[in-house]
């Protein structure tokens, strides 16, 4: 019945929830996924509408503050200079992220040991590996063996092709001698699992209707929904219970879509809500017990928020780059700059990504990068005829450094549509990122010089991309000290032995490529300890 207690009780169905569920059904617990948001049908996807472009500036924006759907909970980004996104239904942000699939390097895991920077993780890439591998079976990934950047590795299904504009900017890379590698795309290149392949609509971020796109809406949850996971949406939790003589989750608060306030019990609570999501809701979870919000005896709840700043630099070709057919994010990756190197002024580095262009009315209104938006006039038929067709561009993708005075916490003044207190981001960049920033913009104008750009278009060096917060992290970070991390090494909070939190939060460093293959790696990794350590869990 509804509300009788559960074993299981997961709180968000995006990547990271989807994929913990999966990994603990063969336990035969009764599992229960919350979602603040809906369970859209492909055919609600604006990708099949011929008005499709007007969704991103309107109710499937990939900004909460622009969506302002009753699912949504806004966002103070009054002091940030990178606003969050997300997508709040089933799927999360998989909906409308655009499938690049890097993993995290092996340095990644151990940058206070190699750089003296960070913290080092308490599990290393060894230890994901396994998992990223059957993350990417169950996801569908495309790609290429022996990239030499990473160890070994074949992804199921070939490449999604570079195109004219991959191959174009290869030739660059080549030229320069620097590495580069097809991007691993969770977008598949040929029909897989009974989900048909691309069909280079160009349409990743309003939802994939031909299904292509591994969103776990069209991976994980209906391998969950056929198992019988239950699955209640427009269901806001509000806030995680407690115990206070054993000090025990004993389930949530959560208003559920008859606008009314519920209970529902749990012998187990697993938060996957996002580096934003997850703090919020843990700092709105307050009691005697836990004054200052709940797994909060260390005051490192909200601290150490990394984004991935973001800045691009774009050559216009003598040749049509046909930048807007095929999937956003997939042409190549370079991390010839990834690891740190002391002659450049800064530790740790960055990748140079290059994807397609986006659409022509989102290209004119400053989509993806450009912020502002093209005159109307001469001037803008000059660029629509002149210089769209011929870009080519390539994006920083900077590793943030966790710094504690970038942080989230509850706003005193803003609520969501139930009443609950609001996140509020305090967000700089730190001097390291500026200077790594600088000098990707340097290195991405000799490639497109390389590649045979005619003209460079780009941003001053203190200029990021203003809405793009797409990756949410560290805010609840793992770690093997009670005092300076809020999960140990496998997820399980500190304080509340039986809460755990598998969403990017847990992340101790960045890295600087997009976070979804780890995140879910490392729910996958969490489930796996769970039923391993399942005697003696709560200990």
């Amino acid at each position: 019945m509804a509300n009788d207690p559960v074993d299981v009780l997961i709180i968000g169905a995006g990547a990271s929830g989807a994929a913990i569920a999966w990994s603990l059904l063969e336990t035969r617990m009764r599992i229960l996924c919350l979602e603040q948001g809906g369970h859209l049908s492909d055919t609600e996807f604006p990708s099949r509408r011929e008005d499709y472009e007007l969704a991103r500036y309107a109710e499937f924006s990939s900004d909460p503050n622009v969506r302002a759907l009753p699912q949504d909970y806004p966002i103070n980004v009054e002091n940030s200079c990178i606003a969050p996104v997300n997508w709040n239904g089933v799927g999360g942000a998989t909906i409308n992220f655009l499938g690049h699939w890097p993993r995290l390097k092996p340095s990644d895991f151990r940058t206070r040991t190699l750089d003296g920077v960070g913290q080092d993780w308490p599990v290393d890439y060894d230890t994901l590996a396994p998992f990223y591998a059957i993350n990417d079976r169950n996801t569908g990934v495309s790609g290429l063996g022996g990239n030499p950047a990473y160890p070994e590795y074949t992804p199921e299904l070939p490449p999604i092709p570079l195109g004219r504009l991959g191959q174009t900017l290869a030739q660059g890379f080549n030229a320069k001698g620097w590495h580069w590698w097809p991007s691993d795309v969770a977008i598949l290149s040929r029909d897989h699992d009974g989900r048909q392949a691309c069909v280079n609509a160009g349409t990743c971020d309003l939802g994939c209707a031909a299904g292509a796109k591994g969103g776990t809406n069209f991976t994980y949850w209906p391998m969950l929904e056929a198992a019988g996971v239950e699955l209640r949406t427009h269901a806001r939790v509000r806030e995680i219970l407690i115990d206070q003589k054993t000090g025990f989750a004993t389930g949530v608060l959560y208003h559920g879509a008859d606008g009314q306030l519920h209970e529902q019990r749990a012998e187990m609570v697993i938060v996957a809500c996002n580096g934003i999501g997850t703090p919020r809701l843990l700092l709105n979870s307050k009691s005697p017990l836990f004054p200052d919000g709940l797994a909060n005896s260390s005051g490192q709840v909200g601290k150490n928020l990394m984004f991935h700043p973001l800045t691009g630099v774009s050559g216009v070709f003598d040749e049509p780059m046909q930048g807007h057919e095929g999937p956003m994010a997939c042409a190549l990756l370079s991390q010839e700059f990834y690891e740190t190197d002391a002659a450049r002024g800064f530790v740790r580095g960055y990748g140079l990504h290059s994807g397609r262009s986006t659409t022509p009315m989102t290209f004119a209104l400053g989509g993806y990068g450009i912020d502002n938006s093209i005159p109307w006039g001469p001037e803008h038929r000059e660029v629509m005829d002149h210089v769209y067709p011929y870009l080519a561009s390539l994006t920083v993708v900077a590793e943030d450094l966790a710094e504690e005075e970038n942080r989230v916490e509850l706003d005193p003044d803003l609520t969501d549509s139930d009443g609950m207190p609001a996140p509020k981001i305090h967000y700089r960049l730190g001097d390291n990122t500026r200077k790594m920033l600088a000098h990707g913009q340097e290195r991405a104008t000799e490639l497109l010089t390389a590649a045979g750009a005619r003209r460079i278009l780009r941003k001053s060096n203190d200029e990021v991309w203003w809405r793009a917060g797409w990756h949410q992290l560290g805010t609840c970070r793992m770690g093997t000290d009670p005092e300076t991390s809020v999960v140990n090494g496998w997820g399980r909070s500190h304080d509340v032995k039986n809460l755990f939190i598998v969403d990017g939060s847990i992340f101790v460093t960045a890295g600087a490529v997009n976070p979804t293959s780890t995140i879910q790696a490392l729910a996958l990794y969490i489930g796996d300890q769970i039923k391993q350590r399942i005697a003696t869990l709560f200990d």
